[in-house]
């Protein structure tokens, strides 16, 4: 499985094929073509993955525009199951309880255009139960993503060299595996093409964030990057856990609140005190790092949430295990009774990008700000391709309360 280009913080848009077919070509750009090789494969892979695909719900009433301008539900209270931890933590994992909340995204405080948007496919707000399970406290680090490849000798879909029976009558030198990296522009932009900040870069994984001369040495504990859907599923079921559904993610990172917009919260600095690691300055080309990161961070660097759990908001999206549909609360919410254990829907739809499925991802990143992405807003969703890793998406894993771990 290979990578395409994603949207800019998931924010997704048709990439345009760059591919030269001309006999000589005197000047193209590497990225460029790289581009056109990641947009041949998902024309490819769209047959196969096209048990997956469903078309919109036909009643526009399911369309995100129609449910955000219906009045937000009201959040009813977080009810966490009482019962006790079944067995003792394994390390490095905090227990979430379980219990019935209020699943949905509340309005921004200051209900600014950016934040509004985030809650389009977040609504309407409906009741939801899961049972309790263990959350890794951080995202998976480089220390244990490493530990996972000494072990299994894995291979990264970033490091897979692309087949050229995947991308006919591409050069063979142009078959390069690399992956997508965030790259700040040296001047301001326009917000409306996100190859001004996305490039593809050949040698670019989770060993070289930023391309092949980057390196993680010395960042043991940072959050690794660069891993596709498989690649997290593949950790996850070597550590004897799971990737988490998007309402198990949803109710450990609400911490036990209800209807707050934030996982710490009303406000977004409380007491003038940063949260989570997001953008400051302007965006994309200036990162001020007045939060104390420029990029990304080191995992448990700001406060964790009501359950000991940490970098729920910012710093690197995460994978779930659902298939992303906007229209998925709205059938939830139909149904007019509390949804228990919901394992998302049973197909992906995405209405800017039809043909390609996509999975959920969840917390926003360090590239998240009130410019362009407010999705460090609890309960707003992301979306991703599941062939697709990128230097602002990692992942952390679950597991239920009665199995325990060998490799904790």
């Amino acid at each position: 499985m290979k990578q395409r280009v994603p949207a800019a913080h998931t924010k997704p848009a048709k990439v345009k094929n760059r591919v030269s077919w001309l006999p000589v070509i005197v000047v193209v750009s590497l990225a460029l073509v790289m581009l056109s090789i990641y947009w041949l494969h998902s024309s490819q892979t769209q047959a196969k993955a096209a048990a997956n695909v469903a078309p919109p719900a036909p009643s526009p009433s399911t369309t995100p525009t129609d449910m955000a301008t219906k009045p937000a539900a009201y959040f009813q209270p977080t009810l966490p199951n009482s019962s006790s931890i079944p067995i003792a933590a394994p390390k490095g994992m905090a227990w979430i309880p379980g219990g019935e909340f209020s699943m949905g995204a509340q309005d921004p405080p200051d209900k600014d255009d950016v934040g509004m948007n985030a809650t389009l496919d977040s609504r309407p707000v409906h009741r939801v139960y899961v049972d309790g399970f263990f959350m890794d406290k951080t995202d998976v680090t480089n220390a244990q993503f490493a530990a996972f490849v000494k072990a299994t000798g894995y291979v990264t879909v970033a490091e897979r060299k692309p087949r050229a029976e995947d991308f006919p009558g591409a050069p063979p030198e142009n078959l390069v595996a690399g992956s997508v990296v965030f790259l700040a522009p040296d001047h301001a932009v326009p917000l409306n093409d996100h190859f001004q900040w996305w490039t593809y870069v050949p040698g670019a994984n989770w060993r070289h964030p930023l391309g092949p001369k980057s390196s993680i040495a010395g960042k043991d504990d940072y959050p690794v990057v660069h891993v596709a859907y498989e690649d997290a599923a593949a950790y996850a079921k070597w550590a004897g856990k799971r990737l988490p559904t998007e309402a198990e993610w949803e109710f450990a990172a609400r911490g036990g609140l209800t209807g707050k917009p934030y996982v710490w919260g009303d406000q977004f600095r409380p007491h003038d005190k940063w949260m989570a690691n997001t953008h400051q300055g302007h965006f994309p080309d200036k990162d001020a790092g007045t939060d104390g990161y420029i990029g990304i961070a080191p995992v448990a660097k700001f406060p964790a949430n009501g359950y000991g759990l940490y970098d729920m908001a910012g710093n690197v999206w995460q994978w779930t295990s659902d298939w992303y549909r906007p229209d998925y609360y709205q059938v939830l919410a139909s149904q007019n009774k509390v949804t228990t254990n919901p394992q998302g829907p049973d197909s992906s739809y995405d209405p800017a990008e039809p043909k390609q499925v996509k999975r959920t991802q969840r917390g926003g990143s360090f590239l998240c700000t009130d410019q362009y992405c407010s999705r460090y807003m609890v309960g707003t969703r992301g979306k991703g391709d599941p062939d697709t890793g990128t230097n602002h998406l990692g992942f952390r894993c679950v597991m239920v309360g009665t199995k325990s771990i060998a490799k904790s």
